[in-house]
């Protein structure tokens, strides 16, 4: 990213500017990451069971299902550098862990771990969208206080906090 994103009508601006220029729609993106992080726990469970069951041919079945998750996260991350692709992964993985772990903990009766487990989700599966969308420029991440990220930031709600409600607006904005 070229320039740091001041604030956040900066950031809807820019976005704006993405959709007009590439035609994007990020809700079918969204349906997309929702399908990569079912792909992901689906090559887990087939390496748990054929683990506990003794069958590989239950090993083998990671393979295309892993070249499917590949060939799809691919639609969304198109250009990367160092270990974003991975990193990428590894952020829609966890958020969709962290969803269903929370949605357990509701089950039981226990919402405020839930909430917070969502809360968790929403930030990793929001720091994805801010890394892939080339609106972070993690450069310029710096420990400033324990909640802002810059010295001028007054609400403090910390580098996860603000990618969410920037993740929020621009998914506001998307085309439907």
């Amino acid at each position: 990213m070229d320039k740091k994103i001041e604030n956040l009508d900066e950031f809807i601006k820019k976005f704006d500017d993405m959709k007009k220029q590439d035609k994007m729609d990020l809700s079918s993106d969204q349906d997309l990451t929702i399908a990569i992080m079912n792909l992901v726990s689906i090559e887990e469970h087939f390496f748990f069971t054929g683990a506990k069951l003794g069958k590989t041919e239950y090993y083998d079945m990671v393979k295309d299902v892993r070249e499917m998750r590949k060939e799809l996260l691919q639609k969304i991350i198109k250009e990367y550098e160092g270990e974003v692709w991975c990193i990428s992964k590894h952020l829609l993985a966890a958020s969709y862990r962290l969803m269903e772990v929370g949605t357990k903990q509701l089950g039981m009766g226990k919402k405020k771990e839930a909430y917070d487990l969502f809360d968790k989700a929403y930030n990793l599966y929001s720091l994805f969208w801010g890394l892939n969308l080339k609106l972070l420029n993690v450069g310029d991440i710096k420990k400033i206080d324990d909640n802002a990220i810059n010295k001028e930031d007054k609400e403090k709600k910390g580098f996860m906090g603000k990618m969410g409600e920037l993740v929020k607006k621009a998914i506001d904005c998307c085309i439907e």
